[in-house]
């Protein structure tokens, strides 16, 4: 890996998610690889400006992107950088996304409306090398992706086991019910029962929106009677489907409840989601200043796969 070398924006909270990368792969790997910065800038009508001083030619870069920025600049960044970076004769550029935006809109939910996760991969993928992300909303985007550009969508639910076995915060973790907030997450609350060796069948929250945001209707599909629960997503955003989903499980006779989302948008705070749960968990995959969340961090599992894909090994190995 002596071509390889890190890039992040000194300047956002991408540059501690890479420093993190950077001492795994020094640490466990015993392999030093730089890690490097792009200035980004604006001119006075707000366009962005970027430079990355140092020489890239023939290096193998991977640009570690910052979940936390404005989501139309996160893209144009990753526009802009990558034909910074080709130009530059880079032999080759990776996006490490840990939150793919844009990825909400995998499909037409009616007429009229653009196809994000779509769009997005369209524009970044020409003479792209890799994308590694966590958790993608959904699982069909990596189809969106041309076939000699591998997206390889890491899973979050190794290092929250592994953390809340170490961290001992929940008792008895096998008589947990793992339910998921809608029928299409079901896959995910199965891979972490499994994990678990939940002694229940996974459950699943069958719901009917009105708009965006707004839920009409929810249904239980599951028994959580007299059982502490889990509740698994991939973002969380406002957190008012949670809350609504909180309720419905209390009525349902749940006793202790707990949540976890991969990505913490938590848009409008988390006051409210602390009212209807015990404990809320998520990953640094957003840089989150509350110190009363329970942080799970993922980067190790970044750095490994960005070991791997630079050493032609398994990444799905790392899920097994």
């Amino acid at each position: 890996m002596e071509k390889v070398v890190l890039l992040a924006d000194k300047n956002s909270t991408s540059w501690m998610f890479a420093e993190k990368i950077q001492n795994y792969l020094l640490g466990e790997k015993d392999i030093d690889v730089p890690l490097k910065e792009v200035f980004i800038g604006y001119f006075r009508n707000k366009e962005i400006n970027m430079e990355v001083p140092e020489n890239v030619r023939q290096k193998d870069i991977y640009f570690i992107h910052d979940s936390n920025k404005n989501p139309q600049e996160w893209w144009v960044q990753l526009l802009l950088l990558k034909d910074l970076l080709l130009s530059s004769s880079a032999k080759s550029v990776s996006f490490v996304l840990p939150d793919m935006l844009y990825s909400r809109k995998d499909r037409k939910d009616k007429p009229h409306v653009p196809i994000s996760a779509r769009a997005l991969a369209s524009s970044i993928s020409p003479n792209l090398k890799r994308v590694i992300t966590m958790d993608l909303h959904a699982p069909q985007i990596q189809g969106f992706y041309p076939e000699d550009i591998p997206l390889d969508n890491l899973y979050s639910f190794p290092d929250v086991v592994r953390y809340l076995r170490q961290k001992k915060i929940i008792n008895n973790l096998e008589e947990l019910v793992i339910v998921s907030p809608d029928a299409g997450g079901v896959g995910r609350a199965r891979s972490f029962a499994q994990r678990l060796q939940s002694k229940y069948p996974i459950s699943f929250i069958d719901k009917r929106r009105i708009k965006e945001g707004e839920v009409e209707e929810m249904r239980l599909a599951g028994d959580v009677n007299k059982k502490d629960v889990l509740i698994v997503d991939d973002i969380i955003d406002s957190g008012n489907t949670l809350c609504k989903a909180a309720k419905l499980l209390k009525e349902e006779g749940a006793k202790k409840l707990y949540c976890y989302g991969t990505h913490g948008l938590f848009t409008e705070g988390t006051s409210e989601l602390k009212k209807h749960f015990d404990r809320i968990f998520t990953s640094n995959t957003h840089y989150q200043k509350e110190n009363s969340l329970d942080i799970v961090y993922v980067h190790n599992t970044f750095a490994e796969a960005i070991y791997r894909a630079q050493k032609g090994l398994s990444i799905s190995k790392l899920f097994e």
